[in-house]
């Protein structure tokens, strides 16, 4: 047998001899390695701070007085739409930033480091995903932030909470795609081109930036059925009023269909990526 193919076995075995409390130290640990490497490289945190800023300006002193007419209110009434929205779009952002840290960490020679080390293989992405939550909570902090300087009104404080945590349980589902992104593809900026053929129509192609009765009947058909409509929606509800429980169980649903399918094959990938 080949050291390719034994490396792989041996992980599987290792897995199987550590504890759930051994995982939990181990993720813990890894958590803190990788706190610390943003607290030595703060430029990795960029995205996370400027993309909130970026888009909410762009999208309400642009675009808000065209669309809020539509929505019978001027920018006042679209600066009520879109920050739901683009909380919708935090936690999909943050996922593709985790598979480019992944692929990262694979060329530099830093997976080779922790896969010869006697800790689970599962805590290395658990590790990884943990972190981008703190960076995704960090990035919807600043978007309330700018979101009520341009105007935006929080009048249910509990609603904003479970439309924060939605938004979380959504985007670690992603994760897990582009955590398999990471692992299958080349190098970093082939994660990123993927990510931005898959993100861009999803984005786009739903309710989070404008109301899809403006859109086409074909494209209609399409953000019914997107999650981001099915999220944008929802945290709009428990923001600032409106239907709720469709969009919450589609978001769900979506976010548990994706994690059992995607979380084995990021993890099998990883233990037998050579």
């Amino acid at each position: 047998m080949s050291a390719a193919t034994a490396a792989p076995a041996a992980g599987v075995r290792t897995d199987a001899r550590i504890s759930p409390r051994a995982h939990l130290r181990h993720t813990g640990a890894l958590v803190r390695r990788n706190l610390l490497w943003i607290r030595q490289d703060p430029e990795s945190m960029f995205d996370a701070v400027l993309f909130p800023v970026v888009f909410t300006l762009l999208f309400v002193y642009v675009f808000g007085g065209s669309i809020g007419q539509s929505l019978g209110g001027g920018q006042d009434a679209y600066v009520q739409y879109i920050v739901p929205g683009l909380m919708a779009m935090m936690g999909m952002n943050m996922a593709q930033g985790v598979g480019t840290g992944f692929n990262q960490d694979f060329n530099t020679g830093v997976m080779d480091r922790f896969r010869s080390l006697p800790i689970g293989r599962g805590s290395v992405l658990f590790a990884k995903i943990s972190v981008e939550m703190v960076r995704m909570l960090i990035a919807t902090a600043i978007l309330m932030v700018v979101g009520v300087l341009v105007g935006f009104d929080i009048t249910n404080w509990p609603g904003l909470f479970a439309a924060v945590g939605l938004s979380a349980v959504f985007g670690s589902a992603l994760m897990w795609v582009f955590l398999t992104l990471g692992v299958v593809m080349k190098n970093a900026q082939s994660v990123q081109a993927m990510g931005f053929l898959v993100l861009m129509p999803l984005q786009f192609g739903s309710s989070i930036f404008a109301p899809p009765q403006s859109m086409p009947g074909w494209l209609q058909n399409f953000t019914e059925y997107n999650p981001l409509s099915a999220l944008a929606d929802s945290a709009r509800g428990l923001m600032v009023g409106g239907p709720v429980a469709h969009d919450l169980w589609m978001v769900l649903a979506w976010s548990v269909g994706i994690t059992a399918v995607m979380a084995p094959v990021a993890i099998h990938k990883f233990r037998t990526k050579t």
